[in-house]
């Protein structure tokens, strides 16, 4: 921190001390937990996130389960006696790719759940069963900002390319095998490649353009399949904790046991934000963030320019989880002050990123 050299924020998470420690894991407004009282709440955390992400997780399966019934249904009315036109196999292949819309967006909120399930179980309840008996030192921040400012863990294009590599590649594949086999069997073996473009039309649209379509459509949904299969930021999969390697290089930083970090972590840094706060009563204002927060505070001497008055300017910098507990602490100790927060591209230093570790630029 910038300053006057105040008490560094090094250990944010109250809750990483040992067990049978007499200090209260979590302390507000008077209301005091335990380290047991604090495990129970995450445990009721747990479950309610659990829930959700069954919920979500049955709302996927509906959608599979509407395209799988659908495509059955049209592919038995097209192949009996009375056989319903081709279109109808084209019909509900555009509407597969309705559904496959449908259950990417709804995978996307999924991984809102999931991706908390598994840094709770990773982070937290793993950890206590593995030396040195506690969580990662940024896991309950991280836990923290998902639960204010809740983000898609995953973007559209990778949502789609795993429901589709996953469901419906199989789906869209059975569909145009069927249409295909439709045209070219029924109502007589076509007996030529003309014959059967000539049947492949739909009313007014002539087959050329029918084939053509659907050859853009499956290099389409191929070249998506293909191009997200490297994007790996859902958590709601199978996937390990930890990633081996043997890359010498990639051992930067690795911990004492020579893996990589999470696989379903997010990449994006954690928002840093700096707080200006204008006041006359900066000892006590001060005081009481370096007591409660941990924090370090600078001052700086300012004017008023309409009142032309003294007034101490404290600088503060703080993570998007801190920000309510640092007005509520302003507003105690100094109801008529002026805070501004406002968003900063870096903090280096005590309590953020190593300012030593950071390339020259």
């Amino acid at each position: 921190m910038p300053g006057d050299g105040t008490q560094p924020h090094t250990e944010p998470e109250q809750g990483n001390r040992g067990p049978g420690s007499e200090q209260p894991v979590w302390s507000f407004r008077g209301v005091r937990l335990g380290p047991a009282e604090f495990t129970t709440a995450m445990v009721h955390l747990f479950r309610a996130e659990i829930s959700r992400a069954n919920f979500w997780r049955q709302r996927l399966d509906t959608t599979t389960n509407w395209a799988v019934v659908i495509t059955v249904a049209v592919i038995t009315v097209s192949f009996s006696e009375a056989g319903a036109h081709h279109g109808a196999i084209a019909l509900s292949t555009v509407l597969m790719a309705l559904f496959l819309y449908i259950e990417a967006r709804r995978y996307r909120y999924y991984e809102l759940w999931s991706y908390r399930v598994r840094l709770m179980e990773t982070d937290f309840f793993a950890a206590m069963l593995v030396p040195p008996y506690h969580p990662d030192p940024d896991w309950s921040e991280t836990l923290a900002e998902a639960l204010l400012q809740p983000r898609f863990s995953v973007s559209i294009w990778e949502a789609l390319g795993r429901r589709l590599r996953r469901n419906y590649m199989w789906i869209f594949l059975i569909l145009a095998l069927a249409w295909m086999a439709r045209v070219w069997l029924q109502p007589t073996v076509a007996e030529s490649w003309s014959e059967f473009v000539d049947r492949a039309a739909l009313g007014s649209i002539p087959g050329e353009l029918m084939i053509a379509v659907g050859v853009v459509f499956y290099i389409a949904l191929t070249v998506v399949g293909l191009l997200t299969m490297r994007l790996r930021a859902a958590t709601g999969e199978v996937l390990p904790r930890y990633a081996e390697t043997r890359d010498l290089r990639q051992l930067e930083g690795a911990g004492p046991t020579g893996l990589l970090g999470a696989w379903f972590r997010p990449h994006r840094r954690r928002q840093q934000l700096m707080a200006f706060i204008v006041t006359n009563r900066a000892e006590p204002v001060s005081g009481a963030i370096i007591e409660e927060m941990s924090r370090g505070v600078t001052a700086m001497e300012g004017r008023g320019m309409y009142s032309q008055e003294g007034r101490c300017v404290l600088m503060c910098a703080i993570t998007v989880t801190e920000v309510a507990q640092i007005k509520a602490l302003v507003i105690r100790e100094d109801p008529a002050a002026f805070v501004i927060v406002t968003p900063v591209r870096e903090v280096l230093g005590g309590g953020f990123l190593p300012l030593e570790d950071q390339p020259a630029r």
